[in-house]
């Protein structure tokens, strides 16, 4: 799809360019969030989109404008709290650490994220939950809890299921986009990822990206992978428009 390919690459010179959406305050569970929502549309379908282990930053709301420049409304969900953007390497460890080692908190925490993109105007019933790193663990959890979506897209997303969970209430197709080179999450986890997903037959796409390494789609960063991020943002597009219609 030559036009993908166009809006990427304009969509990555313009990094630092004026955002358009908003961020959206809320609460879970007496917690204070704050999310970015950018609407294409009261008819266009909604992406949930979920941050990396540094949180909610600008890195996510250049992807949810990129999305809406494409016709897709985005929430980008907050998992760590309103003001919670963590900097140093073991700061990022806690929050993820505690939001592993409570899954009914990470599922609650999803849901809410959820609820307030449905307030602001976004279509539940044509979505699609995508998430980077961290994010795309927390997207596989909401995949196993069996909320209703199109899909569900990891980037370079934690892989590993844990004990006692299984794939057998998915609803929606998956699409794992991973790179080959990534030695955080390894190709063993992600061969037992096929399985899982065969086994329980799940639909699903997975797609590795050699000499990518872990969080090759981060732009600017020091293991940014040009091919795989533009390889692995046009089968996102596409998948969109085969799951959404759109």
């Amino acid at each position: 799809m030559p036009h993908l390919l166009i809006l990427f690459v304009l969509s990555c010179f313009a990094l630092f360019a004026e955002a358009q959406g908003k961020p959206v305050p809320y609460v879970v569970d007496g917690i204070n969030y704050e999310g970015y929502y950018t609407s294409a549309g009261p008819n266009a379908p909604l992406i949930l989109l979920v941050h990396d282990w540094d949180g909610l930053t600008g890195y996510e709301k250049k992807r949810a404008e990129m999305l809406a420049d494409m016709g897709y409304s985005v929430f980008a969900a907050d998992l760590f709290g309103a003001g919670i953007r963590p900097e140093k390497t073991e700061d990022k460890k806690q929050h993820t650490g505690e939001l592993y080692k409570d899954r009914a908190k990470m599922r609650a925490l999803l849901m809410g994220a959820m609820k307030t993109a449905q307030a602001q105007g976004g279509n539940l019933n044509n979505s699609v939950a995508m998430g980077y790193c961290f994010g795309g663990a927390a997207v596989l959890e909401l995949a196993r809890s069996g909320t209703a979506m199109k899909g569900f897209v990891t980037f370079h997303g934690g892989l590993q299921t844990p004990e006692g969970q299984d794939y057998h209430n998915t609803k929606g197709k998956l699409l794992i986009l991973h790179g080959s080179a990534d030695t955080a999450i390894t190709l063993d986890q992600f061969a037992s990822l096929a399985a899982q997903l065969e086994q329980q037959h799940v639909p699903h796409e997975m797609i590795t990206y050699s000499g990518a390494p872990h969080a090759f789609t981060v732009l600017g960063g020091d293991r940014y992978h040009e091919e795989a991020d533009r390889k692995s943002w046009q089968r996102f597009g596409e998948f969109l428009a085969e799951v959404t219609g759109h």
